[in-house]
């Protein structure tokens, strides 16, 4: 980062906080000023929330703010819209599309859920069966999803949709956005091992679509998809985290609150598990670096694999260490909570809520799979399916 812009930088948040009170300004109204500003992603292109600046000069800005106590943005709540949504508008929604939906997600104003899975095409999300037919300027959707985060708080989906079966089924799939409070749209909860109802399963039934809401070209479905998932990865695996947080984090301070219940063994293998946390966060570090000039790509399948296998790994081995207070649980009310808390919740919650993340966000058999072949050269995996028309394969 030079000295002048940084210099550019402060003056631009300087000006968005003179004219707005961060202690008296409303949410909506403030993120409003920081997008106009460029100052909501700034490495995105001017007008679209961003000056077209380096990605790592984001944290600078989000630290100028944070510590005159700006008010946020649902990130917590809209990290699909966020995360996912936003970036994959930028690389493929119209300029209409761009200028309609990014300044509102960025707000907080409208919250996003993802319809991609489904019961039949979870690991294989090429598989997805949901239809999308077109009828004059909209098209026809009906189908069912599944494992859908705030589906119950979300006013927009981005939704992948099959719209041609007579074509291999990476090829017959459309990316759309979908209109939760559509009539046709109902959202029922699915209660997890926690006791609390974080999924629902999403039924669509002749919900209409402009194809004005439509990403990228018709077929090009799955290629604007692998944008959002590389995202997502990121999202999940690659964040900027400070050493020793996290899940590792707690886990440490359970360590050092129970001496009298160290061993040697758990001694050693809390070691191995801390160095493997520390590594991970280096190279998402080295990552987002990289992806600092574009879009991610399969890399980061390996960072979000690794998130999976270290948070299990060290919820387990806390409650290994806690032992019969491990097993203590704080509740089974059925919740439908706004947010994923790993380290403010208690061990028995990390370690149920733990198992959920080697499913979402991408299996980690399928990830194991993308890092070997589109990352370490292997040979690809024989797929008898690969070239066979959708609407011809066993179901």
């Amino acid at each position: 980062m030079t000295d002048i812009v940084l210099d550019d930088l402060r003056q631009r948040v300087h000006a968005v906080l003179a004219d707005n009170d961060p202690s008296t300004t409303d949410a909506v109204t403030f993120h409003r000023a920081r997008f106009d500003a460029g100052l909501a992603w700034v490495y995105f292109p001017v007008g679209l929330g961003g000056l077209g600046l380096d990605r790592e000069m984001q944290p600078f800005v989000d630290g100028l703010f944070e510590q005159v106590g700006a008010p946020g943005n649902n990130a917590e709540l809209n990290g699909i819209g966020l995360g996912m949504a936003a970036p994959t508008i930028l690389a493929y929604g119209t300029p209409e599309q761009q200028r309609r939906f990014l300044r509102p997600l960025w707000a907080g104003e409208e919250i996003w859920c993802q319809l991609f899975s489904e019961p039949g095409a979870g690991s294989d999300l090429a598989a997805v069966g949901t239809r999308a037919v077109r009828d004059g300027a909209d098209w026809i959707v009906n189908g069912q999803k599944v494992w859908t985060s705030v589906a119950h708080k979300a006013q927009l989906a981005i939704l992948l949709a099959r719209t041609d079966p007579s074509r291999p089924k990476h090829s017959g799939l459309t990316y759309f956005i979908c209109d939760m409070t559509d009539p046709g749209v109902e959202v029922r909860p699915l209660r997890q091992i926690t006791g609390e109802a974080e999924f629902n399963e999403v039924f669509l039934t002749d919900v209409r679509i402009p194809d004005t809401q439509r990403l990228g070209k018709e077929g090009e479905g799955w290629r604007v998809a692998t944008t959002t998932l590389n995202n997502e990865r990121v999202s999940i695996g690659g964040r900027a985290m400070p050493r020793e947080s996290g899940v590792l984090g707690v886990v440490a301070r359970s360590w050092r609150d129970n001496p009298g219940k160290h061993t040697p063994e758990l001694h050693d293998r809390l070691l191995r598990l801390w160095v493997e946390a520390e590594a991970a966060r280096l190279a998402a570090t080295k990552l987002r670096q990289r992806v600092a000039g574009g879009q991610p790509g399969p890399e980061s399948s390996a960072l979000k694999l690794s998130f999976a296998r270290s948070n299990q790994q060290l919820s387990g081995f806390e409650l290994e260490l806690l032992g019969e207070d491990g097993l203590r649980y704080d509740d089974w009310t059925m919740v439908r909570p706004d947010r994923v808390d790993f380290t403010g919740r208690s061990a028995g919650y990390r370690f149920l809520r733990a198992k959920g993340n080697s499913i979402e966000g991408g299996t980690s058999e399928i990830l194991r799979n993308i890092v070997a072949e589109r990352v370490l050269g292997l040979p690809v995996e024989p797929r008898a399916d690969k070239d066979i028309a959708w609407k011809d394969l066993s179901r």
